[in-house]
């Protein structure tokens, strides 16, 4: 009992249950200053690309800006390149008053860019699902927690991005779904970050002959079963063995954490299993889902990424934050 005491010193009260507030953001590449690693050519350490102590100071400071606004009991993160970066962030983020205890990395596959966590509540235990061999596909962290004796699994993605067909996301899909069946339909079970797809991706890539190349199936809507529930939490019909997008609770206009070309994306999602929609235990707060959409991070009707150059030796401007927009939910603990 002292230690569930403990743990929900992090929570806000509502109703004498407990809310937990979870969220996913990818940060745009967040490379460290040491020399070891692979990284981006633009982020060579102390190059002619500017990546320096000075801007790398200047990118952890602008993200724990964003950090601190969604505080966040739990927050995925996808970009991370090490675990050393994700330490700079992590200190950054106590210097701002946000600090969060336990933290973990899929860093075993040396890609460039990695999924992590940022906790301050205790894992039961963190560990890489392993996607394929090639370095093509990041692999996925899955997290357990125990919440009031309850569990609680979070499963960190960033698929293949668009370059890439939709037969490669799918390939991460199917290692998804298969460690869900492993653990059961029946557990309190959320799959977030970037997926590279839309919440609706099974239309609006139908016509796209780039990316469909799976005759019209795609891993988010076919493969974790996504399609039979579309409508608002309050409306929604349980099917078992699928997963409930938390998006079709925001208003339309609001779906969305990316920009590409003028027309907004929801990339970055956060699916729920059933379980968390019966409103026992650990539930989803209807209506609870946004994206973090400050002033601050527009520019131009723009999210204010972070500031590249685009010259043939690109530099770091020293501005901008990312060019994805936070994904934020809440639930009650009961």
């Amino acid at each position: 009992m002292k230690y569930l005491s403990i743990l929900f010193i992090f929570f806000t009260t509502l109703l004498g249950d407990e809310i937990l507030t979870i969220a996913t953001y990818n940060v745009e590449n967040l490379f460290d200053l040491e020399k070891k690693g692979y990284k981006y050519r633009e982020y060579k350490p102390y190059s002619s690309s500017l990546w320096n102590k000075k801007n790398y100071k200047i990118k952890l400071q602008n993200l724990s800006k964003v950090i601190k606004d969604i505080d966040a009991d739990i927050i995925a993160l996808q970009e991370i390149h090490s675990l050393q970066a994700l330490k700079d962030l992590r200190y950054t983020l106590k210097q701002h008053g946000l600090y969060y205890q336990y933290y973990s990395i899929a860093d075993k596959k040396h890609t460039a860019i990695n999924v992590a966590v940022l906790s301050k509540i205790p894992f039961s235990y963190t560990k890489e699902l392993k996607v394929t061999s090639s370095y093509k596909y990041r692999n996925i962290l899955e997290t357990k927690f125990k919440i009031n004796g309850k569990d609680l699994y979070l499963f960190i993605n960033h698929w293949k991005a668009k370059s890439g067909p939709e037969s490669m996301r799918v390939v991460s899909a199917k290692v998804l779904r298969k460690r869900v069946a492993e653990i059961g339909y029946d557990k309190n079970i959320i799959l977030l970050g970037d997926f590279n797809s839309d919440y609706e991706e099974y239309i609006k890539f139908k016509r796209n002959s780039k990316h469909n190349n799976t005759n019209g199936k795609t891993g988010i809507n076919h493969v974790l079963r996504t399609l039979k529930q579309n409508l608002q939490a309050t409306e929604v019909k349980y099917e078992k063995n699928n997963f409930y997008n938390l998006w079709y609770d925001a208003d339309k206009a609001n779906r969305y954490s990316y920009i590409f070309r003028g027309k907004k994306e929801a990339l970055d999602n956060i699916l729920i299993s059933q379980p968390l929609l019966n409103k026992k235990d650990i539930s989803y707060i209807n209506d609870s889902i946004t994206n973090l959409d400050k002033n601050y991070m527009f520019k131009k009707k723009q999210i204010y990424r972070w500031q590249v150059s685009r010259a043939r030796v690109p530099k770091h401007k020293g501005k901008g934050y990312s060019d994805h927009l936070p994904v934020i939910a809440k639930f009650r603990v009961k």
